[in-house]
């Protein structure tokens, strides 16, 4: 809750102004009864037709000003939870954007997905309902039982009885709704992750025809879903029920004891009529607050879940830079290793320099630990033990934005989104028309885009399904080299281009990198052969190092893979 006031105090004002003018509704609609009970006992028996109508107008009066006020104040609550809730989903995101990556895989992207639409959602309608019953109902409530209490002292004995026990249940219930709507929220997640592995994998599903399994597992999440919220709603539901047996119960009581106070001439049929009104007033105004506090349920369980992440702390500390150059080269790995959490993959005591101009390849199976070295060397992990150096100086000592602007990179899943080639290219940089014209001829690129009809112009489908496994790499490749940087590193960058085009692109990068850093992941020996050291990667060790011809020689590992793919070659 202390989040939601951090948001909701800008707009306190208005938000007083919204409920002081649901509270003038509320006073307007309290005074119905009274003039009516007025009219009755003290208007009708005069036979005066004018007083009856007078007072009749002044009623219709008091319920126009009703309605009116309401209008603007539910506009007024309206507004507010609009901006409340955008900055929320605004802070949220941004947040999110600068999670680090073990933070995103701690709370998950389906969860995060389901905090920035569902709990926000949540949240929205609870403050909307807050405003437009918070102050509402507890008037008529407490306006009711005052005027009761003026009016027939006797009556509201049996209306005050009922008032403990109603609260009870409303309080009872709320304690217990709140963990389960947790927990429903929770389920939600899980539907969102199977959900987001269909969508992106429908192509994979249905070549292998797995529509009947997966449709299998959604309805599992789906199913589990729907039990979770079927018992927190079942739960809740008894809520309403009982308030009305109890209202009834009470209804029942007050027009007995009524009927014998007016036959005993002790109260008037105007009064009993007005107080029936008042307790119906009141009898609804219960039943929505308890309405309200399953809303509130919700509202409270989600604004937690969105806590937990606005209120999660930067895993990256920025050490202070000592001044001087603590290792040679541009890029130096120093005995690094690091494990991914509650796991043992990762690398272990790693150790190579490179140089400026240099070329690193690493090759190695799946599950070596080559896209993590990546990984460790643009911080989206920190080390477990040893030092990664930049230009001499610990990346901890980098802000995360320089660090970053010092790579260019292609990785594996990277993504393209639904706009044109030109956007995809530029990813929304101020670059040089130019700049993109010689990072398309660099990436090969430049002849799937002249045919096209419309160019750079040409739309693109989001994930880039619309485009081939090779024109999508080549759109990477692009938006990386259109960046002017000293290190150039690319994750099996080119996996999916023929072999003349790869030759192709590794010649323009020889040409035009000349000066910078190049880290090139591959699993195609013919990717790195050329490179000026080589690490060869097993279970997370280093097994071998060198340049191609060394490891051809000392590393077996690396000369079986290279007798594999490129056979006689070789040794010719």
């Amino acid at each position: 809750m202390h989040m939601l006031g951090h948001y909701i105090h800008p707009q306190t004002r208005k938000m007083i102004r919204g409920m002081t003018i649901k509270a003038g509704s509320a006073m307007a609609e309290l005074m119905l009864p009274y003039i009516l009970a007025y009219i009755i006992d003290t208007i009708v028996p005069l036979g005066d037709i004018n007083q009856i109508i007078t007072w009749g107008i002044i009623m219709i009066g008091c319920a126009l000003l009703a309605f009116l006020m309401n209008i603007i104040a539910n506009r007024n609550a309206a507004q507010v939870a609009r901006d409340v809730t955008r900055n929320i989903r605004h802070d949220l995101f941004s947040k999110t954007m600068y999670l680090s990556a073990n933070q995103c895989d701690y709370f998950t992207i389906p969860s995060l997905e389901a905090r920035l639409t569902s709990d926000t959602y949540n949240i929205h309608r609870f403050l909307t309902m807050v405003q437009r019953i918070g102050v509402k109902a507890p008037m008529m409530i407490i306006g009711g039982i005052i005027i009761t209490v003026v009016m027939e002292p006797v009556l509201s004995l049996v209306l005050i009885a009922l008032l403990p026990l109603m609260a009870f249940i409303v309080y009872f219930r709320s304690v217990k709704g709140i963990p389960l709507f947790t927990k429903v929220q929770t389920y939600v997640d899980d539907m969102t992750r199977v959900v987001r592995e269909v969508c992106s994998g429908v192509r994979v599903i249905k070549a292998l025809n797995k529509q009947d399994y997966e449709q299998q597992r959604f309805y599992d999440k789906n199913q589990q879903l729907y039990q979770g919220d079927s018992h927190a709603n079942k739960i809740m539901a008894t809520l309403n029920p009982m308030m009305t047996l109890i209202l009834n119960l009470g209804l029942v009581g007050v027009i007995l004891l009524g009927a014998y106070r007016v036959n005993a001439n002790l109260s008037t049929s105007g009064k009993i009529l007005a107080f029936l009104s008042y307790f119906t007033t009141i009898s609804n105004s219960m039943m929505t607050i308890g309405r309200m506090f399953v809303m509130a349920s919700k509202g409270i369980a989600s604004a937690n879940r969105i806590d937990e992440v606005l209120q999660s702390k930067d895993e990256f500390e920025i050490k202070p830079d000592s001044g001087k150059d603590e290792a040679k080269g541009m890029i130096c790995f120093d005995r690094v290793s690091f494990d991914y959490p509650n796991t043992t993959h990762g690398i272990h005591d790693i150790s190579f320099t490179l140089y400026p101009g240099q070329t690193l390849g690493i090759i190695g199976p799946t599950g070596s630990g080559k896209t993590t070295l990546i990984k460790l060397l643009m911080r989206f992990y920190d080390v477990d033990s040893g030092t990664i150096y930049l230009n001499g100086k610990d990346i901890c000592c980098y802000p995360l934005q320089q660090l970053r602007s010092e790579f260019a990179s292609v990785l594996q899943n990277d993504f393209i989104f639904n706009s044109s080639l030109f956007d995809n290219i530029s990813f929304l940089r101020d670059v040089d028309p130019a700049g993109i014209d010689e990072a398309i001829e660099i990436a090969q690129a430049q002849e799937f885009i002249d045919n096209l009809d419309d160019g750079l112009e040409h739309e693109v489908s989001t994930r880039g399904t619309t485009v081939s496994g090779g024109q999508k790499q080549r759109i990477l490749l692009s938006r990386a080299f259109a960046s002017d940087v000293d290190v150039l590193i690319l994750d099996d960058a080119s996996s999916a281009l023929d072999y003349r085009t790869d030759a192709k692109l590794r010649a323009s990068i020889n040409f035009r990198y000349q000066q910078q850093c190049k880290v090139i992941v591959s699993q195609r020996v013919s990717s790195i052969a050329h490179a000026d050291l080589i690490l060869v990667l097993e279970n997370g060790q280093c097994i071998a190092s060198g340049t191609h011809d060394q490891l051809l020689q000392s590393c077996s590992s690396y000369a079986a893979i290279a007798q594999s793919q490129m056979g006689g070659a070789l040794f010719e």
